[in-house]
């Protein structure tokens, strides 16, 4: 009895290993093997172009550096992969890092796997590597994600199953691309945490955001503090008061809207400055629970 040829199993979910493997129908009807079976060979450096879908835009010196001295004694562990694009023409698909690495170490070859490829599957390509396997920071990992949604023409389910992430995970990162672009550079330069992010993006007003941004700048407060002071935020913005004449009008007033806006910030919280004609008036400090209450008092000077 003949045995059955196996179903060949749908690509998502197995990352760049299922891209290459699928792609191994071109355009031209051609096949093209995967990266384990394509031609493996040793290219002169000044034959391969930069990938210009790299996802990485900055590269630490120090890094690379170190790496250029291993591949100096122990030359090149794993091949770069690339495209080509005619005769002793090549086009970097990964392996950014090892390219410009044995450049620094003085190679003049580097053994790469040749295959060939398309334009949306080098992109593809090309960023699902480089979320895999470098160490990219969440707005850089943020930016892939948007490419492979948008210039891919992939859904966020499909994108998390290519990337071998859950759904939520993803669209944690994407999210991070509201935040205002302050907000963004810190991220990407470590200034703050994704932990920090995550809870900023959690306030709907953008200059709430900012100003609790500048705290965590200012007063290096941990990823805990920031969610209690987010959730304090987005309590009071719920359920604001129903606002009197006399209100409206000190809202118009240029300084009270300054020192309440540098009361908010110093303290966290969403603070009212009342101030009548006679020069007379009242500051309210509101918390929602006793933890809060003991973060204003350390403030304060109280507790």
């Amino acid at each position: 009895m003949a045995e059955k040829k196996p179903v060949k199993r749908s690509v998502l979910g197995r990352g760049l290993g299922a891209l290459l493997e699928d792609s191994s129908k071109m355009d031209t009807g051609k096949i093209v093997p995967n990266t384990q079976q394509a031609n493996l060979g040793s290219l002169a450096l000044n034959e391969i172009e930069a990938n210009p879908y790299q996802p990485r835009t900055r590269f630490e010196e120090e890094s690379l550096l170190e790496l250029a001295e291993s591949i100096k004694i122990h030359d090149i562990i794993q091949p770069i992969t690339v495209r080509k694009l005619r005769a002793g023409k090549y086009q970097l698909i990964s392996g950014e890092r090892r390219l410009q690495a044995s450049k620094l170490a003085g190679k003049d070859t580097i053994p790469a796997y040749i295959r060939t490829a398309n334009d949306q599957q080098m992109l593809e390509m090309a960023l699902i590597e480089n979320i895999q396997r470098e160490n990219l920071n969440a707005i850089e990992i943020a930016l892939s994600y948007q490419r492979l949604l948008s210039d891919c023409d992939l859904k966020q389910e499909e994108l998390a199953d290519r990337v071998g992430k859950k759904r939520t995970t993803v669209n944690n990162y994407l999210r991070l691309l509201k935040l205002p672009p302050d907000i963004q550079i810190a991220v990407r330069d470590d200034r703050i945490s994704m932990g920090h992010a995550r809870a900023i993006i959690n306030i709907e007003n953008v200059d709430s955001q900012l100003a609790l941004f500048n705290k965590i700048l200012e007063e290096d407060l941990s990823v805990r503090k920031v969610e209690v002071l987010a959730r304090s935020l987005n309590n009071l913005a719920d359920s604001p008061p129903e606002p009197s004449k006399k209100s409206i009008q000190q809202e118009e007033n240029p300084e009270i809207r300054n020192l309440q806006k540098q009361l908010s910030s110093h303290f966290g919280s969403k603070v009212v400055v009342k101030s009548s004609n006679a020069k007379k008036g009242e500051i309210k400090i509101p918390f929602v629970s006793v933890e809060d209450l003991n973060r204003i008092l350390d403030i304060l000077d109280l507790n």
